[in-house]
Order: C-alpha cells, then structure tokens, then sequence
C-alpha cells in the first residue's frame, strides 16, 4: 500500500556547504570568485542530474502473458507487508491486551512458576502473530483462485475491463486492474493497485489511479469504487488526495472482525458527458 515525483532536495546542503567559499575572495581576486562560483554551480548541475537519473523512468502498459510471474510476485509481496502493521494493530486492541497481562498472571498466581507464564506469554504471541499473518494469507490464495487466476481472461477478455503493469528497466514494478462492478454496470471497480517497495515515491500509484479514472471516463462509466483496509494507510491517503470520497465501512468476514481491521470503501464521482461538455464551453468563454 501508500507518492509524487519531484527533486530530492539534498542539492539545497550541498549548495549551504560551499557558502563559505562565496564569502571569502579566492586569489585573483573578482576574477577567482567568479571562476569558483562556476565551478560550484557546475557541481551542483552535476548533483542535480545525477539524481534525476538514478530515478529510473516507466511506463504503464496493458499486461501480457509473460508477466505473469512478475505480477503476482509484486501482488503477493505487496499484501503480505501488511502482516507487520496488522500485528501491531492487533497488539494495541485492549482486549489483547488484558488477554497477554491476564493470562500469564494468572498462571503464576496458581503455580508459582514465572518459566510457565513467560512460556504461555510466548505462546500467546505466536498465536496473534500467525492471527495476523492469516487474513492476509487466505486474501492472496482467494484472489489466485478467482480473478489472478487468468489474468488475460478476466481483465482482458471483455470489454469494460483492463488489467495494466508498470515497466521500468525492462520489469514490472506496479500492477493495478479494473472490472465492472458486480450488479452495477455503471460502476468499475479498482483492484490490487500495488508498487513494489523499491520504486515507491516516484508517482507510480498516482499514474495508475489516473489511468484507471481516464479508462473509465472513456467507457462512459459513472463511477470508479474501490475497498480497501484500515490499516493501509498510505493508500487510503493517496485515495482521499485524488478526490475519492469514502462511503462506508464493514467487516467483510469474522477473522476481519476478530481482528478489529474493518474494510473501507471509496468511490469517484465521474462527471457525466453534459457536464464535462458544460464545463469545456464555460471555460472557453
């Protein structure tokens, strides 16, 4: 889960760095300075482009057959590095809480013995920790079984729907896909938007979601919906940044709930083609 593409800003310490030099005259006079002054202005050139180009550039592209393996890679990697953050979550409930202060106190009360209760307490920890490995282990086996598990068919197959990768230097890093919305043709549904880590802070998601809203405005959809989770906070705050308004929250099963992680739903009002069309003729007068 989390975004925009911009200069690292480290050229600034490098430019503080070399004030001194500005502030005493080299030898030769206004001559010197103004031959050191080019000198340092050319290195921080060279700084400059030195980091534009360790950001390596992409494109976005439909998804063929032989990125299968890539795909699911960053599918799969992208999910599980929710596990941590659902294990602390976890840990903060007041309920787990009271479970991993009640349980071995308890124990000790009626033994005596401090090995057994730091041994239950280990227990106890393995047991959130595989609790909060689990819901996000059976959400990729679901989606390999249904929708990943042809790619081409599901996403491709149809019209309405669209499945893209993000390329750069010759392998997929970003993924994201597009279906209608079960029982309600007028909306499409956003899937596994997902960046591998590396490649993060680069406006990779931010490109995908814009291709997702520009697909649906082209196919005359009303609107683009999407859920996502409580705790993937950098994608909810990239949703909410590009206009998508949040409408609801559930539990989308009992381990969810077991877990307190409910599911939050998103949805992007798409102009209709009279208003777009309204809006076009307004700003031309």
């Amino acid at each position: 889960m989390p975004m925009s593409r911009g200069l690292p800003h480290s050229w600034e310490v490098a430019e503080m760095g070399h004030s001194s030099d500005f502030l005493s005259f080299p030898q030769g006079g206004p001559e010197g300075v103004q031959g050191h002054l080019a000198l340092s202005l050319s290195l921080m050139d060279f700084e400059i482009q030195a980091q534009q180009s360790s950001m390596a550039p992409y494109h976005i592209r439909k998804y063929r057959e032989n990125d299968r393996t890539r795909v699911l890679d960053v599918f799969s990697q992208g999910m599980n590095e929710h596990i941590p953050t659902t294990f602390c979550h976890i840990l903060k409930l007041p309920r787990t809480l009271v479970l991993l202060l009640g349980v071995p106190l308890t124990l000790f009360l009626f033994s005596g013995s401090w090995v057994l209760a730091l041994v239950a307490s280990l227990i106890l920890l393995a047991a959130l920790r595989f609790l909060s490995r689990y819901p996000w282990t059976k959400f990729i086996a679901m989606s390999l079984r249904t929708d990943m598990s042809d790619i081409t068919k599901t996403y491709l197959g149809k019209p309405g729907s669209c499945f893209w990768v993000v390329e750069a230097e010759g392998q997929v890093v970003g993924i994201m896909g597009v279906l209608p919305a079960t029982l309600q043709k007028e909306k499409l549904q956003l899937l596994h938007l997902c960046v591998a880590p590396e490649h993060r802070g680069q406006g990779i998601a931010k490109a995908l979601v814009r291709t997702a809203l520009q697909f649906a405005r082209d196919q005359g959809y009303s609107q683009v919906i999407l859920i996502t989770s409580l705790v993937q906070h950098s994608a909810r705050a990239l949703y909410q940044h590009m206009g998508f308004q949040k409408t609801h929250q559930f539990f989308s099963s009992m381990i969810w709930r077991l877990v307190a992680i409910p599911t939050v739903g998103f949805v992007y009002h798409l102009p209709s083609a009279g208003a777009s069309e309204a809006q076009g003729l307004g700003g031309g007068l």
